[in-house]
Parts: C-alpha cells; sequence; structure tokens
C-alpha cells in the first residue's frame, strides 16, 4: 500500500498493514505505527479519517480475503459441476476440498474489525462461507442428483437387469463414491446393483470397462458375475470387454506374478476338508517323533478342550439318581460338582488311578456347624485323600462362595487332628499352572503308579473328549487367523500379555505349544512343495499392492460377499484402492457371516471406515426371496446381537405367507419323512402349487453332514429334494426349508465345539454375544425358504434357538406327544416336556440337570 500526503509519500508492506492505524493528536490527524507517527493527514476530518482507518484495516484482510474468494469458487465450482452433469459429487474430492480451506473465523475477524461494509456482497459471502459446514451442503446437492438421475434414466434401471431395480438397488449405482458399503439383507439382489454399477459406470462415461474388477469369493461366484455382466451388458448394448470378474486368489496370485515375475503355486492339499487332513498327518508325525508332543496333544484334546476359562462358569450336564443331585459327567460315568474336579477325575481316570469321589471320612466329625466331612477325592490305594479348592490365582475365593475360606480351615484341622494324608489342588493351578503336573507328583510320592492312556473306555456315552478331527480343524482355523493378520509367537505372546490376560492359563500354552510345531510342519511342506497357501498368498499380494511393486490397473472395484472378508483380504482391497481416483464398492451382509472357522474377521466389515474411508452406508432391504413372516422372524431373531448393524428386513412378496412351523418330535426321521408326503400330496391335489417343472423344491438343511442320515431314501413325487448343510446352502435357496436337527448339545444348534476361547487369540476383537457366528448361521437357514420353514426339534432337547422362537407372533409349534410346548417359567432357556418319575406322568424342564424345574401335569392334561 501506498499513501501520498501533503507532505511525504509513505509505502507500507501489506504484511504490516495490520500494525498501522490513524489517531488524532494535538487536533490532527495522523498515520502511526507502533506510537510514532508515520504521516501528517491534514484537512482530513474525522468521518473520512474513521473511513480511511476502515480502509487500512480492510487492506489487512485483503489476502485471506483473496484465499476465500478463491476458495468459495472452487467449492461452488464443485458442487455446481456435480449438478450440472449429473455426477455424484465424491467423499474424497470435498475432502480434498475442506483440506485446503483457510483457516476459519475470518467472517469474525472482519466482523471484529468493523470493516464488513468494506467488503463487496461476493467478498462477504466468501469470508462468511469459510465456516459453512459443507456436508450437509454437498448432501443435499448430491440428494438433488440423486432423483435427477433415477427420473432421467428410469429406462436404464428397469432393463439393465430382467427385473426393474427397486429405488434402493438404483440409489447404490447412482452413488458413485470413492467409498461405499452396502449392506443386502437375504435376497435383496446385491449381484443386480453390482452388474448396474458396473454397466452404468461404463455408460456414463466414469470408467472404462477394462478398469472394472469385481471379487468374489469362489470360482462359482465369480464365474457367475463375468457370465451375467457380459449378458447384461450385451443386451443393454453397453461394451463389456474388459470388465474382469476374479476369485481373490486368482487375482493375489497374479499380483504376485506380476510383481516378481514368478506366479506362485497354491498347496494342493487347500481344498475343504484337505487341509484339515494335512494338519492331521503332520500331527501324526510330530506323535511319532516325539513322545512329549503325543502325550500334550492327546492331553489337550481329551481334557483341556472342553475345560473353561472361568471359574463362574456352571452349565451342569450330568445328574445322579440316587443322591439326585446335578453335576459334571465324567469319563468314569459319575457326576461330580464342577468343571475342575471332573477334570482332575477324568486325568486320574486315564492314568488308571483308583479313587472315590466323595467318599464320607473315615472319622465322624459332625458337629452343630457342620455335616459329616466328604472330601472330595480318596485314594483307596494309599489311603489319602484330596481337596481340590476353589481359589482362584490370587489365593483368594470367588465372593459369591460364602464361608468357604473357614470350610478351608475347619477341613485342614481335621485332617491334622487325625494325622490322615492330605492332598490339596486348586483351580487356578489346575487352569492357570502346572496343577495336573503336580498332582501326578504328589501321589506318585505317595506310592501312586501313574498308566496314560488316552485311548481308555469310556464309561459315560455323553463325556466325550474331543476327536482328533475337531482339534485339527480347531488348529488349522487358528492357523488361517495367525497367518491373514500376520501375526508371529512375539505377537502372541504380546496380545496373552495385553488385554487377553484372562486366555494365559495352562490350557492356552498348552495350546499353543502344540500349534507353533505345527505351524511350522505346515510351512516346511509348502516350500519343500515350492507352494503358497490362501493366507500367505493374500498377505504378499496386498504388500505388493502396498509398496507400488505393482501397478493397480482397475479404478473401479467391487467386492461380494464382504462379511465373509478375512483381514488379508481387506488389506488386499485396501492396497487396491490406495491411490486417489479409485472407486470401492462392498455388497455383503454381516448377519450372514457363518465362516470364522475360515478366517472370516467380521470388524473388516464393521470397521469399514477405518479399514478403507469414509463414505456412504447403504442398505438393501427387500427381500425378494422370503415372504414377511420368514423376514420378521429371522430379522428379531438375528438382530439381538448389539455389534451388528441395525437394519430393517421387508418383503417384496405381496402376502405374510405362513408361519415358521417348530415341531416337537421323538422321531425326527419319521417326522420329516410323514412331513414330505404332506407335501407332496398337496402337490397331487393342487393345493401347494408346483414349480416350473412340475415340482417343489425342498432343502433339508442340517447343521452336520451326519444329519443326513434322517432324509428319506425314496423322494416323494413332485417333490425335489435336496440335503445340504446349513453352510453349503448359503446363496442358495428353496420353496421350503426343513432344519431337522434343532437340539441342544455338542453336536446340536447351537453347535457348542466351535468356540474355543482360544481362537480370540488370532482375531482382533471377540465376539462376547453368546454363540454369535451359530445365530447367524440359524438366520441363513430360514432365509433360504421362499415359502415356508420347518424346525423339528426332538421332545427331551429344544435348542435354545427355538425357545426363544416361541415368544414370536410368526412362529407355530406343535408336539406329537400331545403335550402343549411351553418355556420353562424357572431358567427361560428350556421348554416343560413330559417325563416320568415313581408317582406317574410330570413335566420336566428340558435343560436338566441345569435345571430341576417340575411341574405337575393337572386331570386331563394328557
Amino acid at each position: 500500500m501506498t499513501y501520498t500526503g501533503s507532505v511525504d509519500t509513505i509505502t507500507i508492506p501489506s504484511s504490516d498493514i495490520d500494525s498501522f492505524d490513524v489517531r488524532r493528536r494535538w487536533f490532527r490527524w495522523q498515520l502511526q505505527s507502533s506510537d510514532k507517527r508515520v504521516a501528517r493527514l491534514p484537512g482530513i476530518g474525522r468521518a473520512k479519517a474513521h473511513a480511511f482507518e476502515r480502509a487500512l484495516r480492510r487492506l489487512a484482510f485483503s489476502p485471506a480475503i483473496g484465499e476465500a474468494l478463491a476458495w468459495h469458487e472452487a467449492a461452488r465450482g464443485l458442487i455446481s459441476q456435480g449438478l450440472k452433469e449429473q455426477r455424484w459429487i465424491s467423499t474424497e474430492a470435498v475432502d480434498e476440498l475442506v483440506a485446503n480451506r483457510p483457516k476459519p473465523g475470518l467472517a469474525a475477524g472482519v466482523r471484529a474489525a468493523g470493516v464488513e461494509s468494506e467488503l463487496s456482497g461476493a467478498e462477504l459471502e466468501a469470508v462468511r462461507y469459510l465456516d459453512v459446514d459443507l456436508e450437509p451442503v454437498v448432501a443435499e446437492a448430491n440428494e438433488d442428483i440423486m432423483v435427477a438421475e433415477l427420473e432421467s434414466r428410469r429406462v436404464f434401471f428397469d432393463t439393465i437387469e430382467k427385473s426393474p431395480l427397486t429405488e434402493e438397488q438404483a440409489r447404490a449405482v447412482v452413488c458413485f463414491d470413492n467409498r461405499v458399503q452396502v449392506l443386502a439383507a437375504a435376497g435383496s439382489g446385491k449381484t443386480s446393483v453390482m452388474v448396474a454399477r458396473a454397466a452404468y459406470a461404463v455408460e456414463r462415461g466414469f470408467v472404462q470397462p477394462d478398469r472394472i474388477l469385481l471379487l468374489a469369493f469362489n470360482k462359482a461366484a465369480a464365474q457367475e458375475l463375468q457370465q451375467r455382466t457380459e449378458a447384461r451388458f450385451t443386451a443393454a448394448g453397453i461394451n463389456s470387454e474388459g470388465v474382469r470378474a476374479s476369485t481373490f486368489h486368482s487375482f493375489g496370485l497374479g499380483v504376485i506374478g506380476r510383481a516378481t515375475g514368478a506366479k506362485p503355486r497354491l498347496a494342493p492339499w487347500l481344498a475343504p476338508g484337505e487341509d484339515a487332513r494335512m494338519v492331521l498327518r503332520i500331527v501324526d508325525e510330530l506323535r511319532d517323533k516325539s513322545e512329549e508332543f503325543m502325550y500334550r496333544w492327546d492331553l489337550y484334546r481329551t481334557l483341556f478342550a472342553n475345560a473353561p476359562v472361568d471359574l463362574t462358569e456352571d452349565e451342569p450336564d450330568g445328574y445322579e439318581a440316587t443322591t439326585r443331585a446335578t453335576g459334571y459327567r465324567t469319563f468314569a460315568g459319575e457326576v461330580v460338582k464342577s468343571h475342575s474336579e471332573r477334570l482332575i477325575a477324568n486325568f486320574l481316570y486315564l492314568n488308571g488311578i483308583r479313587y472315590e469321589y466323595e467318599r464320607p471320612y473315615e472319622v465322624d466329625v459332625a458337629d452343630a456347624d457342620h455335616s459329616q466331612y466328604r472330601p472330595d477325592f480318596y485314594y483307596p490305594d494309599v489311603d489319602a485323600w484330596h481337596e481340590h479348592w476353589a481359589l482362584r490365582q490370587n489365593g483368594q475365593t470367588p465372593p459369591e462362595f460364602l464361608g468357604y475360606a473357614e470350610g478351608m480351615t475347619w477341613k485342614r484341622q481335621i485332617h491334622a487332628q487325625y494325622g490322615t494324608k492330605l492332598v490339596e489342588s486348586t483351580w487356578a493351578d489346575v487352569i492357570y499352572g502346572n496343577g495336573l503336573s503336580q498332582l501326578k507328583s504328589d501321589l506318585s510320592d505317595l506310592g501312586l503308579t501313574f498308566n496314560w492312556n488316552p485311548d481308555r473306555p469310556i464309561s459315560d456315552r455323553w463325556a466325550k473328549p474331543m476327536k482328533h478331527e475337531d482339534l485339527a480343524r480347531l488348529v488349522r482355523t487358528f492357523m488361517t487367523h495367525v497367518k491373514s493378520n500376520s501375526y508371529n509367537a512375539a505377537d502372541i505372546e504380546k496380545r496373552l500379555k495385553g488385554e487377553l490376560g484372562r486366555l494365559s492359563g495352562y490350557r492356552t500354552r498348552l495350546f499353543l505349544y502344540l500349534y507353533w510345531q505345527i505351524h511350522t510342519e505346515w510351512d516346511r511342506r509348502l516350500a519343500e512343495d515350492c507352494s503358497v497357501d490362501f493366507e500367505d498368498m493374500l498377505v504378499q499380494a496386498a504388500a505388493h499392492l502396498e509398496n507400488e511393486d505393482v501397478a493397480c490397473e482397475y479404478d473401479l472395484i467391487m467386492v461380494d460377499e464382504f462379511q465373509d472378508a478375512s483381514r488379508a483380504r481387506g488389506r488386499l482391497v485396501r492396497g487396491l484402492v490406495q491411490a486417489p481416483g479409485r472407486f470401492l464398492l462392498t455388497v455383503g451382509d454381516d448377519w450372514q457371516s457363518i465362516n470364522r472357522f475360515a478366517g472370516a474377521d467380521l470388524s473388516v466389515m464393521t470397521g469399514f471406515e477405518e479399514w478403507f474411508g469414509r463414505g456412504p452406508q447403504l442398505a438393501l432391504t427387500t427381500s425378494f426371496r422370503c415372504p414377511q413372516t420368514i423376514c420378521d422372524v429371522a430379522s428379531t431373531f438375528v438382530s439381538k446381537n448389539p455389534i451388528q448393524f441395525t437394519k430393517t428386513m421387508r418383503s417384496a412378496q405381496e402376502f405374510p405367507g405362513p408361519k415358521v412351523s417348530i415341531v416337537s418330535t421323538e422321531n425326527v426321521a419319521r417326522t420329516l419323512e410323514s412331513y414330505l408326503n404332506e407335501l407332496s400330496a398337496g402337490v397331487g391335489e393342487g393345493s401347494i402349487e408346483a414349480g416350473q417343472g412340475g415340482e417343489v423344491s425342498v432343502d433339508v438343511l442340517g447343521r452336520y453332514g451326519f444329519e443326513r442320515d434322517v432324509v428319506p431314501s425314496r423322494t416323494p413325487k413332485n417333490l425335489e429334494v435336496n440335503f445340504r448343510t446349513v453352510h453349503g446352502s448359503k446363496g442358495l435357496e428353496a420353496d421350503y426349508v426343513v432344519v431337522p436337527g434343532m437340539k441342544a448339545g455338542t453336536y446340536g444348534f447351537p453347535s457348542t465345539i466351535t468356540d474355543d476361547p482360544v481362537l480370540d487369540l488370532a482375531m482382533p476383537a471377540p465376539e462376547n454375544f453368546p454363540h454369535a457366528e451359530e445365530r447367524r448361521l440359524f438366520y441363513v437357514a430360514l432365509t433360504r425358504a421362499r415359502r415356508q420353514v420347518t424346525l423339528v426339534a426332538p421332545s427331551q432337547g429344544m435348542s435354545p434357538f427355538l425357545v426363544e422362537l416361541l415368544t414370536l407372533p410368526g412362529v407355530t409349534v406343535s408336539g406329537e406327544d400331545g403335550i402343549e410346548v411351553n418355556i420353562c417359567a424357572e431358567c427361560g432357556h428350556g421348554t416343560m416336556v413330559l417325563r416320568n418319575g415313581r408317582y406317574g406322568p410330570f413335566l420336566g424342564c428340558s435343560t436338566f440337570p441345569m435345571c430341576n424345574n417340575t411341574q405337575a401335569i393337572e386331570p386331563g392334561d394328557t
């Protein structure tokens, strides 16, 4: 700025303008800086002096105002261009604009300086716009773009698929943001969204067809995507040349090949089921080489696989008729009072040690305060007694065990008084330390001989140790997560010492001793075979993309079944879109995340923003498969898990459909055969509408493959009956669905054999909701049906899942025994079933012996 007065000329640098002001001194106005006069202002009145001062202050804001004008023009340009071109304004573009926004607060500074009147209308608008929240402004513009696109391209949305897209589907196509997560209910047409979005991107000129990649989880799904994309593009007259649908595995192998010049080979033993068999072969060799490994493998399998990690866990599974006491079944066929006592009893049994459980003490010591003393174990061969104390690691008893410490003192005094031999152990030592080894040492010192035999015959048919095959599957599951997360032994140890300290007991140490030897041998075989496994391959491919060892050839990436993504797959996808200008759409349903055993990690989906960045989350809520009754029952059941996304599910069918049917029976196979015959007769009579082939499709869904045995060998006419496991049914559908194995127990539904807490060590965020994945698996079973679902349960052990359903209005219940099925009023987890006792029939809780509730049968009830 240059000021020319009557006496002199002063040039003021723009950076110094704010240090100057106009003041009146000795009846004259003057320009000054730091209380020093710079120039006189003769002949200027008060009004002009103040105007000059405002102009001076306004000039101090000139650089900032210029920046505001430029930024305002860029912001308005972005929005107006989007509206003009009817192209979604992306989050990436908005974030870049916000990152370059001049420092906010200019409007307040201008106002405080009193120079707002010195700004033009455009300048004032630009200054104020710096404080505007762009999110709602852009959201409003995008909604205008959405409405315009839905209207102007209605023909495209009505014809790009064989059936017109719903508004939800069309919105997912138009929302062409850099990161879009679509939550798709079962049967909601997610594939239609992927195909239509690819076609929309090409037709609008956003992306060339050879820059589009669709990723699927298996070969069949990838082939279906490829064929459907090409067919629908051709029908719409759109060029599809170069659009690629691929499995993660095929794509990852290609990435490594381009990055290194040598495409790797997948190990031949990675087919479903074959990988666990390879683990078993490795285990067999390690057992042959090392007696220590063999002992520890059998120790974990027989004793610790079903051992709790919480002293307060209390789910009795045994009943002693003579004493009418509930407890825990042992290999010897008796019932003990706690999990850890069962662990000890089974340890003794497998070592051939004779013992008596709770034998009365040899001296009558009952008094006014104590009943006759019964120590936990007695060893007749050496005349020794054994007390197993319920003590935690800190040496304290659980707070709910009132008077326990005083009882310990009294019992020790009894042994000291009468000179009897007492062996002691604690829950903490057995679960977290070397308690069993110490017990063996103490009893050996007394003269007992241990003869370990993990194959001793088991007296109780219910108290079975874990099978070798099940432990091998657990190891393989643990391995997929370890490798997918790129964990090593040090990483696992860090987790054990940190947030997962609750798992740091002997049980976990025993498992890790076995695991790392198997892991090492697995990797040795991969190297010897010059091959890789799925997890290593995905991690390597992701690393090459992250390090930019290979250029990404795609701008639009879409991922199907995203709820099944592992962390390694998440890294690979993130590597594909790490450069600016890339567009990612994932489609999935967290309610159908059922492949944890295969490495799936739901946190990749639930933590979408942390993994991939900000972007819209949309939902496809309309099911074209299930009637509304099934939608209501299935969604109510599965949505109880609070860590899952909350969403609605509604049917496209006009009528709600029949209720979900629960049948309580004593003979599942007979009931299923009768049900199929009734369906067949209904088709023949015309009361049940057949499909195009003249048949009605029925899927019998088993939680386990062995449930195939309940399906009749001869299928009734007019029916197409298929048996599938629930896992194998994912993505499929049938007119009618029957789930025959709705019972409680280890091999029931829910299963209890896949919830080993050791898996939490390799998972970033353990799910604490009970049977979380089993609940989602049941949801998958329910939502395979186009017409109706029938759930068959044994009368004496109904699944707790069905007990939940009994309270829902969309469920009907029938029982072969003629007794109405009612929920137990005492525990709320079982149903009241008909039993026979010494005084005749009565109703008892199906969860017995966990719950002892009984109810008399009133005359006429039977």
